[in-house]
């Protein structure tokens, strides 16, 4: 268990220092061919054991939430992210967003003052730290009584089987359980390739192995995996050449920074992706990786906006 010691200052980040970089990116990336690595719902063919005799499928992109229509979808491309653009987000606002606060579905059911996907607020009318305030208090999970704070599970996903309870979120064991413990393939001889950082399609981020992978050949070999300390660019693959990658089943989550109320900070720089678990009152768990460490299992404040990345039992 690790706490983000960097939100001492006010800053969400993997580090243990306060960084104040700010490089928020809107990607425009070219179109990637039908891939035959998801099927009619957006729930990838793999499997990745998350748990001892438990596997789940990953949706094919990161969740987004249009205001002015009410609308949820995946992204169309696995590296595809929103970035400075969520910094618009408002209950009005006709563009995207991507980057959420913990629990905010939009079910108002757990009693949190600020529920709404759009809600960026810091602190509370009196000038106190909102984080008390957004999802379920205290020691409650986006589990069983409060479920509905998921957003996978209240909402349906008009790209993902577009029916309501489809989809969950990982828990904060079952992040530490895929990255570090699961038994999977040998790749570029090492047992268990779990997951390795890369750049794909110009954009920074963390590809994650299924159970069962076999690399495309005439491609690069991959490297640096399972090395938290390693950088991006240690494996860089092309928009086609990441579709053969992903056509084998391999998931990829884009660095796509975070949102400290209004405003969004080291976009294609950082990747934050929440659990449906609490921390202690104020906080609740989240995988962090950058382009020097990964951590399964921090803890950030929940007024802060992350990436959501659904899975499918």
């Amino acid at each position: 268990m690790i706490a983000v010691i960097g939100l001492l200052f006010g800053f969400v980040s993997c580090d243990r220092h306060d960084d104040t970089t700010d490089n928020p990116t809107n990607p425009t990336n070219p179109t990637n061919p039908t891939s035959s690595a998801f099927d009619q719902n957006g729930a990838s063919n793999s499997v990745f054991s998350v748990a001892e005799n438990k596997t789940v499928h990953f949706s094919k992109g990161n969740l987004q939430y249009q205001a002015s229509t009410g609308t949820w979808r995946f992204a169309e491309h696995q590296y595809d992210f929103i970035g400075a653009d969520n910094a618009n987000a408002s209950s009005s606002y006709a563009g995207w967003i991507d980057l959420f606060g913990w629990g905010t579905s939009g079910w108002n059911g757990s009693g949190a003052t600020y529920y709404h996907p759009w809600d960026t607020a810091k602190v509370d009318s009196e000038g106190n730290s909102a984080s008390t305030q957004y999802g379920p208090t205290g020691s409650n999970n986006l589990l069983g009584d409060y479920a509905n704070a998921d957003w996978g599970v209240y909402n349906r996903i008009s790209n993902g089987g577009n029916q309501a309870g489809m989809w969950r979120t990982l828990t904060e064991s079952e992040w530490v359980y895929l990255l570090n413990s699961r038994n999977c393939s040998t790749l570029n001889g090492t047992e268990n390739a779990r997951y390795a950082k890369a750049v794909v399609s110009g954009i920074n981020g963390l590809i994650v192995f299924p159970d069962s992978f076999i690399m495309p050949s005439g491609l690069a070999a991959v490297t640096n995996i399972n090395t938290s300390n390693a950088a991006f660019d240690g494996n860089n693959y092309t928009a086609e050449q990441w579709s053969q990658i992903e056509s084998a089943g391999a998931l990829f989550l884009p660095a796509a920074g975070g949102r400290i109320g209004a405003e969004v900070r080291v976009a294609g720089e950082e990747g934050y992706y929440w659990s449906s678990s609490y921390g202690i009152d104020y906080y609740a768990y989240y995988l962090c990786f950058d382009g020097t460490r990964l951590y399964p299992d921090y803890y950030n404040s929940r007024y802060v906006g992350l990436s959501v990345r659904l899975v499918r039992d």
